[in-house]
């Protein structure tokens, strides 16, 4: 499995792991169907949701990991 990145898509991320949604939530992301957010890259997503992207992207590479 590939490591997430700040480029990684979120649409690509939730099809990787349907777990990892409640971490976008959290951050305000509520729309996760919404054709435009599941083309968003992570970056993107947490620039508009103010977010840092690091901590985002050890989160769910931390999760990830666990969930292997």
């Amino acid at each position: 499995m590939a490591a997430i990145t700040k480029d990684t898509m979120i649409g690509d991320i939730l099809d990787m792991d349907r777990t990892t949604a409640p971490f976008f939530m959290e951050m305000g992301m509520h729309c996760l169907g919404c054709p435009a957010s599941r083309g968003e890259t992570l970056e993107q997503a947490c620039m508009v949701h103010g977010v840092s992207v690091d901590e985002l992207v050890k989160k769910l590479n931390e999760h990830m990991e666990k969930a292997r």
